[in-house]
């Protein structure tokens, strides 16, 4: 038995829908275990931040914070706008994600992007979820997602039309044989 093959009985792997509005998290074995907005809730306190709360309540607090709290996204037509905060929700979901025993450290994550994002965005979305903990980071076409999300023949040399549609962004692609070609 290898060290990799050890150390996959304690850690789980994740998929994981960054979305401007809301965020979904599924767990290799489980199903999806999380649906919630992206939404942060932050308190500043003397020049410094702390989180407040993430998802389900940081979003029941948004228009209704005192002075020095704010629920703000993260996310911006499918991209971080505030990495430190994203990061933050990102380690959060993962926690969640991992439960309270937290069976499993350090999970390989496969998170979404969309297909027009620039590099440097997509190294923001990559460095954002290791520093939350995750031991590598693969990043996905939200369209190729979704094609094999549908159980769509991707590699197949057949044209598939995919329609994304999400609270930031929509895209539609066609993909044949592993590859995406935008519209």
């Amino acid at each position: 038995m290898s060290f990799h093959d050890w150390f996959s009985f304690v850690s789980s792997d994740i998929a994981m829908d960054l979305g401007t509005a809301n965020t979904v998290v599924y767990v290799q074995g489980q199903g999806i275990v999380l649906a919630e907005p992206s939404v942060v809730a932050i308190q500043t306190v003397g020049g410094i931040q702390k989180v407040l709360a993430v998802g389900d309540d940081a979003k029941l607090m948004m228009g209704r914070t005192p002075e020095g709290i704010r629920a703000i996204r993260p996310l911006r037509m499918g991209v971080i706008s505030d990495l430190e905060v994203a990061e933050q929700m990102i380690k959060h979901f993962i926690a969640k994600a991992q439960g309270r025993g937290g069976r499993f450290k350090r999970p390989e994550i496969v998170i979404c992007v969309p297909s027009g994002s620039t590099v440097v965005e997509r190294r923001a979305i990559r460095d954002a979820a290791t520093n939350a903990g995750a031991r590598k980071v693969w990043l996905i076409d939200e369209p190729m997602a979704a094609a094999i999300g549908a159980n769509l023949p991707v590699t197949n040399p057949v044209g598939s039309m995919v329609v994304d549609i999400g609270g930031g962004t929509t895209e539609v692609g066609v993909i044949s044989i592993g590859g995406l070609h935008m519209s």
